[in-house]
Parts: structure tokens; C-alpha cells; sequence
């Protein structure tokens, strides 16, 4: 089953003193790399799905990675501007977590943006060695929503020249600890509290029925009560004065916005000329059923039947059918005595199928 997100088809205006990861996330232009699936937080609200939970491996967007080249393959399929580098906890993976931001600079240069994610407070040296490897911002995850553990190493890591704040879920039922978080982070060195939206996911809906969080309702996977909660915090940061910038992020514009955003902006990177670009993002091609031993011969009698450069059409070996135009393949379907289908794929690595509709009667 596949859901069709709503779009967010515009890129909202970013706020004054927004974090630049965040500008760069809902513009779909940084690459999400999940560097390690080693966490020993257990958080209930932990939307991770089960293949990723306590795994070594490393996923650049959706594709899974063995190596930097791969890494660095996917995010010039997207044309990224930047990298979010998140877990699991990348500090329990430091050394993989310093090699990914090397890498990452090496390959795109200084101006590509990145940040990072933890919830492990670091100390000087640590961040003075993120720092040297190139690391631009650093958000970390209150795990037990009070800034008392995290004093000195918010301070080691704004000394040592990152961008450094503070992500959070923002839990209905901890208005009263998020609130002290937003007077209490006026006297440390952050630049952003970025609040997002409490989802409830596959990953977490066991512990969300627990503590009675039930959905808002519509399209949207968030919790009850979480965005008239983080409104509310937002209005307090603005009536005391904070120094910082406070960011409510909707589940709506996460999943809706920045998620679409980076499939639409792979696929004007990775599009074969024979697909179209859907209103939903997803890519739209024709095809006929092929087997190998057919494919040399089927393919040049095709081109040749549509007119067709070579580049617009291929044979396609994982599915062994014949690759064309969505438009020729409706002109020929009715004349056609094998199946002629309209297939529908993501723009992912995988390019997984979104569904097949056949043309004519050939199922």
C-alpha cells in the first residue's frame, strides 16, 4: 500500500533567525544520513521504523550504503545543498560520524551545510573535533527535558564555533517541563529550539496508546494537543523575550513539504527522458512486458515503430520489460497484442513501483 501525501507545494518563507538546516530541509535540498541505528535512550515517542532500530548500517535518504562513494552517489542524485546527519545517536558512532562530515566537505565543499543530531551531552573535545571536521550546526535532544546535563557541552560546542541548539518533540502531556526548557535554554548559548510535532508512527504507536495520545485527525499521523501546545511555547519564547529562535514544526509540513520537496528534487536530477514528473512526485512511464532473449531485438523494432531516439527507451532487467514514453505507450495499447502498461515508480534509489495500470485488455 502506498499513501499519497497531500503537497506542500510551497516553500514557506523562512522565519528571521531560523536555523540554516531548517531552511535547507524545507527547500528538500539536504540529504538525510542516517549514520548509525545504535541508541541506548529507548524513547517512547521513537519513530523508527524496525529495520533500523540498533543496526550498524548507514542509509543516505532511503537507499542503504556500505560506502562513502555511495553516500556521496546519492546526494548528487538529489543536488544537495547540505546533510542531516541523524540515528539512532551518531555519537555512538563518533568516528563514523567525523568520517561522514569529512567526506561529505570533501565532496561538496565548505558551503555544503551540515548538522547533527544527539542526545549524548560531549565534551570539549569532542567538540572541538566536530568543529575540525567541519560541522556546522548541532541540535541536541533533551532526554529528560532539563538542560542541567547539557550546560557545558551547549557551551563547548557554541565556543568552538557551531551553530548549536535544541530539537524536541513537543509532548502534549510535558507542557510543564517544555516550558521550563524555553526559560531555561535564555541562559545558555543557543542560537535555535527547533519543537516538532508529536507523531505517532508504526515505530511508536504501542507506547502513544499508553499514554493515551490519540491522532488529530485527517491525513496527519500527529498526536493530539502537540500543535496547540508548541503555538503556545512559541507565543511564551516571544513574550519573555528569548534571545533564540523558536521553531514549531508541523508533521503536515515534514512529511507533506520537505519530504515531496527532496523526491521532486531527485527526481528532476535522476529522470530518464522517456518519464514524466507526476503531480504527486512520482515518475510515469510505459512499458511492455520482455524477456532477455527478446530484449536486443524487441527494443530496436520498438524505436523503430515510435520513432523513438535510443535514448528514449531502455530494457530493464530487474522487471524485464521494454521502457517508452507514457504517451506512446496509450497511442499503441489498443493495436498491441501483449500488455501495454502505465507504471508508476518513486524517485528513490530503489524507484519503488507506486502501482501498474494496464492499457488494454493483455493482463
Amino acid at each position: 500500500m502506498v499513501v499519497h501525501l497531500p503537497m506542500a507545494t510551497e516553500i514557506l518563507p523562512p522565519e528571521e533567525g531560523e536555523a540554516e538546516g531548517c531552511v535547507q530541509c524545507q527547500a528538500g535540498s539536504k540529504l538525510v544520513l542516517f549514520v548509525t541505528g545504535k541508541c541506548h535512550w529507548g524513547c517512547a515517542y521513537c519513530p523508527l521504523s524496525e529495520n533500523r532500530r540498533e543496526t550498524p548500517d548507514m542509509f543516505a535518504n532511503e537507499r542503504r550504503c556500505s560506502t562513502w562513494e555511495e553516500v556521496i552517489e546519492e546526494g548528487r542524485a538529489m543536488n544537495a545543498t547540505g546533510t542531516g546527519i541523524t540515528g539512532g545517536d551518531p555519537m555512538l558512532d563518533l568516528e563514523r560520524s567525523l568520517d561522514a562530515i569529512r567526506e561529505l566537505k570533501a565532496a561538496f565543499g565548505p558551503g555544503h551545510h551540515i548538522h547533527l543530531y544527539t542526545s549524548i551531552p560531549i565534551d570539549v573535545e569532542v567538540a572541538g573535533r566536530l568543529a575540525e571536521a567541519g560541522l556546522d550546526e548541532l541540535r541536541f535532544h533533551l532526554l529528560d527535558l532539563r538542560t542541567t546535563n547539557y550546560v557545558n557541552s551547549i557551551t563547548a560546542a557554541a565556543q568552538a564555533g557551531i551553530t548549536t541548539g535544541v530539537e524536541l518533540p513537543c509532548e502534549p502531556d510535558k507542557a510543564e517541563a517544555l516550558e521550563q526548557v524555553v526559560r531555561d535554554l535564555c541562559d545558555l548559548p543557543v542560537a535555535f529550539l527547533n519543537l516538532n510535532e508529536l507523531e505517532i508512527t508504526t515505530g511508536n504507536q504501542t507506547n502513544m496508546d499508553v499514554r493515551g495520545f490519540n491522532l488529530a485527525g485527517g491525513m496527519s499521523a500527529a498526536a493530539e494537543g502537540s500543535a496547540e501546545l508548541g503555538h503556545t511555547l512559541k507565543g511564551l519564547a516571544h513574550d519573555i523575550e528569548a534571545h533564540y529562535h523558536l521553531k514549531f514544526c508541523t508533521t503536515h509540513y515534514k512529511d507533506a513539504g520537505q519530504l515531496r520537496h527532496r523526491f521532486k528534487r531527485r527526481a528532476t536530477v535522476t529522470m530518464r527522458p522517456y518519464e514524466v514528473l507526476s503531480e504527486d512526485d512520482t515518475l510515469l512511464f510505459g512499458a511492455i512486458p520482455c524477456p532477455a532473449e527478446h530484449a536486443e531485438s524487441d527494443l530496436a523494432d520498438l524505436c523503430e515503430a515510435l520513432g523513438l531516439a535510443e535514448r528514449w527507451a531502455r530494457w530493464d532487467a530487474t522487471h524485464q520489460r521494454l521502457e517508452f514514453p507514457l504517451s506512446a505507450a496509450e497511442a499503441i495499447a489498443d493495436e498491441m497484442e501483449v500488455p501495454v502498461m502505465a507504471v508508476e515508480v518513486h524517485p528513490t534509489h530503489e524507484r519503488l513501483e507506486v502501482g501498474v495500470v494496464h492499457l488494454n485488455a493483455h493482463r
